[in-house]
């Protein structure tokens, strides 16, 4: 009998505890915009929202240049782009690779086939001679060099023909 009062004590207890304790925070609703007065002169400073660019690095400049995890994803997607024959966005995300870690080879390769099989004939010879320059013993290097002579020769008969 002692224990069954006590118990109902008790949960009086809580409850009334519960009762009076302040009602939690909402959360905000991060689509609603908190009202401002137009004279706010912080509101004045705030400059115009930036248009969304086709490339990543041009529509995010806060971002670190400087980003290897970013080159890796970048990489990845711009071999995602070139098995879905998207030949435009592969090199927007393979320059992109280079621009966030420019010491590494492989985006340079991949920005080369992506740039020959797009007809940028000069450009290709650039980010293959990049790849080279980075790793000159390379398993592919002779593969590469001779892409690279190939390029150069149909450069070349191009000028001649012109």
């Amino acid at each position: 009998m002692r224990r069954a009062r006590w118990t109902g004590w008790l949960l009086i207890g809580i409850c009334a505890w519960a009762c009076s304790a302040p009602a939690p925070a909402q959360a905000q609703d991060p689509q609603q915009e908190p009202t401002q007065k137009p004279d706010d002169p912080q509101q004045a400073k705030k400059p115009p929202a930036k248009k969304n660019a086709d490339n990543a690095m041009q529509s995010a400049p806060d971002q670190p240049i400087w980003d290897p995890l970013r080159a890796e994803k970048d990489l990845e997607v711009g071999q995602y782009y070139m098995r879905k024959g998207d030949v435009d966005a592969a090199i927007d995300r393979f320059q992109d690779a280079t621009t966030a870690k420019p010491g590494y080879a492989i985006p340079f390769r991949y920005l080369g086939e992506a740039q020959e099989k797009k007809g940028l004939k000069k450009q290709a010879i650039k980010s293959y001679q990049r790849y080279l320059d980075l790793v000159p013993r390379a398993d592919d290097a002779d593969k590469i060099r001779k892409k690279i002579e190939k390029l150069q020769k149909e450069v070349e008969k191009n000028k001649k023909a012109v």
